[in-house]
């Protein structure tokens, strides 16, 4: 793309996540609060074929590694807050004449979609900003441990031949910090009393299906309620730099096809191979709750059957994860 694309350099105190900055390990190191701001540099790549931040096909570069394309940008004005201490985030989206942008076509429901993540791919939200009238964003935050976060925007500005843009930026949590391990792989997890089970292989430059089933005290729920427009919602974070991959499901309720549970599905496909944290939201007795995941592309975990996207031939043997 002509447009140079700015992309975050998080300072090195804050970059280096699982260095000395915060401590390694069972170490505990206080996070500074006065981190230097985010420098930023250009470089030029090509333009995008397809939005990777929901499951475009052929994107050279993942969604939400910049702060800036096709002519917009993140502004994250609150750039550190204090863990465990409730904090106001404030940001905005600047077209290319730096000036805030007001007007959005909404998508699920939403004019914007905020996710926020911390490095260690331990801590996520799902959040729902208000706008203000001169175009600035903000919602409450309260992070549960010092370190390093990322803060995702997904959009799409209501301008002439404006597309979907997931932007990202780097948000700082100071505190004392203890590095926790990445939940090993497996194809189950628990929340809230509900069981979510994860079928599929996500595979690197491969479009793949994953079904996720809800069930609660053994009985599959087949009564899930519609949460911003779908039955699910699914992001995946590729551990190291958060390559971000929002995914929509397959099907919607209302289309005379999409049952409401125990099943949820969405075909994916993963930037690259390596390590992904998977969260699911979904929407049962008028709470959403977001259900967990790591996973490997490639490797097998215990429970988990591959299955083939359409037109593919399925071998019989199973792959899991």
């Amino acid at each position: 793309m002509n447009t140079g694309v700015k992309i975050t350099v998080f300072a090195a105190a804050l970059a280096a996540t699982f260095g000395t900055a915060y401590g390694v390990g069972a170490a505990i190191d206080p996070a500074a609060a006065d981190q230097d701001s985010a420098a930023h540099s250009e470089h030029d790549r090509p333009a995008p074929a397809g939005h990777g931040g929901h499951g475009g096909h052929g994107d050279p570069t993942p969604a939400g590694l910049q702060v800036s394309e096709a002519g917009y940008t993140l502004d994250l004005k609150t750039s550190r807050v204090t863990a465990g201490v409730k904090s106001e985030l404030h940001f905005a989206i600047r077209d290319r004449d730096g000036r805030q942008v007001t007007s959005y076509r909404r998508e699920h429901g939403k004019e914007l979609h905020l996710i926020l993540a911390s490095r260690d791919l331990v801590t996520y939200r799902h959040l729902h900003p208000t706008r203000a009238a001169d175009g600035t964003w903000s919602t409450p935050v309260d992070l549960p441990a010092a370190g390093a976060y990322r803060v995702f925007a997904d959009f799409t500005p209501d301008a002439e031949n404006a597309t979907n843009l997931t932007l990202g930026a780097d948000l700082a949590a100071s505190g004392a910090y203890r590095a926790p391990a990445l939940p090993e792989p497996s194809a189950t997890t628990t929340v809230d009393g509900y069981t979510v089970t994860l079928n599929g292989d996500l595979r690197p430059g491969k479009a793949s299906e994953l079904t996720l089933g809800v069930s609660r005290d053994g009985r599959p729920v087949t009564d899930l309620e519609p949460y911003l427009g779908a039955y699910g919602h699914l992001v995946a974070l590729r551990s190291g730099d958060l390559a971000y991959l929002h995914v929509h499901p397959n099907g919607e309720p209302g289309d005379g096809a999409t049952k409401p549970g125990p099943e949820v599905s969405f075909t994916a496909t993963a930037p690259s191979a390596g390590t992904y944290r998977l969260f699911l939201d979904f929407q049962h007795n008028g709470t959403v709750r977001t259900a967990a995941f790591t996973v490997r592309t490639g490797e097998a975990a215990p429970g988990s059957a591959s299955k083939p996207t359409a037109g593919e031939e399925h071998t019989g043997s199973n792959h899991q994860h």
